[in-house]
């Protein structure tokens, strides 16, 4: 799935879901599960929280840094491992 502009509506529509971060600097975050939207501490722009496959650390990425987001199916990993 390819978004023009990944904005919080398309952040919210991926919240509890495994996806790949495609960043604008041209970067790939693989495989997060989306947990979270919060507002910057500094009180400039949202934060997207996710957490990284197989750990349980929170990871804060500006929203305005993500390009769009590439959902993953996680059947078809499980049966290919």
């Amino acid at each position: 799935m390819n978004m023009e502009n990944f904005s919080l509506n398309s952040a919210k529509s991926f919240l509890g879901k495994n996806v790949n971060l495609h960043l604008k600097d041209g970067a790939v975050i693989i495989n997060v599960q989306l947990t979270g939207i919060r507002k910057s501490d500094l009180g400039k722009g949202n934060l997207v929280e996710c957490v990284p496959y197989g750990n349980h650390n929170i990871v804060r990425i500006p929203l305005r840094n993500i390009a769009w987001a590439e959902l993953l199916n996680l059947c078809l990993m499980q049966t290919a491992g």
